[in-house]
């Protein structure tokens, strides 16, 4: 059955607003959710009666879709999802959908060799595991680390489209230091992954003249659209600013060499997965390798080389060769007197 772009749209936002069940939807709560939905992707304003969300309702309660949405109204005027769990995310693809995913598959296949598509090797495996896995019924073959119930992901679709269209937020955020949440305005540059955890970067202030900021899409409570302020990208390069960074901190300090050995045994895992683009390996000696990147120092930096122990060592810089020694000196602490003090507390 063919559908029109402006009807799934407003699906999509009524199964975003059921799957709400913090807050009671009227007809009118859905209609207003749809036309600013469709405003957002749309960029103007657009007509949505009552007769379409009732028709859109109806629609996705029958299987004409496949959704069989077990939409009820209770109190006589409050639309909910009788099954709290379900969205229309959530259904089996069907047969007509298997083969266009698969016809999809080919043709991405066949352009994966060209440099302009390098980087489409591993989606278009996944996508291909995809179909495999909904036409056999069998379990996956390839397994992505990924965190099902981190906070933030339903804000991403939201976040593309007002980076795409140049929009400015009103965000409601709070940081795990703040105490109470504070509404920014927001002007949206990029959005970034790393670690299984997402990010959005821009520049706060109704001028975007203050200094970039990195939200964690795990902080923001709520987004909102203030059309009053004009967009300011001030030629904001991604790829240019991250590129002497490991993760998303950015230090604002200059990028400076690191050197570091690693052991033997460790070596192979560093070499074919390097820290950072830059690095380049100085050294192989008998019981290791020494290795240089050209980074700033952060957050991110500190926790990689923490997280290989005792196979690695920092040659230099001399004050993140004393940071790491301090930092490992208080985790050897921990398993002295008072940790097991303090493990026998837990019992």
């Amino acid at each position: 059955m063919a559908l029109n772009k402006n009807a799934l749209i407003r699906y999509k936002t009524i199964d975003k607003c059921l799957q709400n069940n913090f807050r009671q939807w009227t007809l009118d709560n859905l209609i207003n959710a749809c036309s600013d939905a469709l405003y957002e992707y749309e960029g103007r304003a657009i007509n949505v009666s009552k007769r379409t969300i009732q028709l859109d309702i109806q629609m996705m309660r029958s299987d004409k879709l496949g959704y069989n949405a077990p939409i009820v109204v209770y109190n006589k005027k409050f639309y909910k999802y009788e099954d709290e769990d379900y969205s229309i995310t959530n259904i089996p693809l069907n047969e007509n959908d298997m083969n266009v995913l698969s016809e999809t598959v080919e043709m991405l296949k066949q352009f994966k060799d060209f440099s302009l598509f390098s980087e489409l090797g591993g989606i278009i495996q996944r996508l291909e595991d995809k179909v495999y896995t909904e036409k056999t019924d069998q379990s996956a073959i390839i397994h992505l680390d990924k965190n099902e119930k981190l906070k933030g992901l339903e804000h991403l679709d939201v976040l593309y489209q007002s980076i795409i269209k140049r929009m400015v937020l009103k965000i409601k955020y709070q940081s795990f230091k703040a105490r109470e949440a504070s509404e920014v305005i927001f002007h949206p540059y990029i959005l970034k992954e790393f670690n299984n955890r997402w990010f959005l970067i821009g520049r706060p202030g109704k001028e975007a003249k203050k200094p970039i900021v990195t939200f964690a899409l795990d902080r923001i409570l709520c987004i909102d659209y203030d059309t009053s302020i004009t967009y300011k990208n001030n030629n904001f390069n991604g790829d240019e600013y991250y590129r002497d960074v490991i993760g998303v901190t950015v230090s604002n300090n200059r990028a400076e060499r690191i050197q570091l050995w690693v052991d033997k045994k460790n070596a192979p895992y560093v070499i074919t997965k390097p820290f950072h683009r830059s690095q380049r390996i100085i050294k192989k000696t008998e019981d290791g390798v020494i290795f240089n990147i050209f980074v700033q120092i952060n957050f991110e930096l500190e926790r990689l080389i923490l997280g290989f122990g005792d196979s690695i060592e920092v040659i230099k810089p001399k004050r993140l060769r004393d940071r790491m020694k301090l930092k490992l000196e208080k985790a050897a602490g921990f398993y002295k007197d008072f940790g097991e003090k303090r493990s026998q507390s837990y019992k």
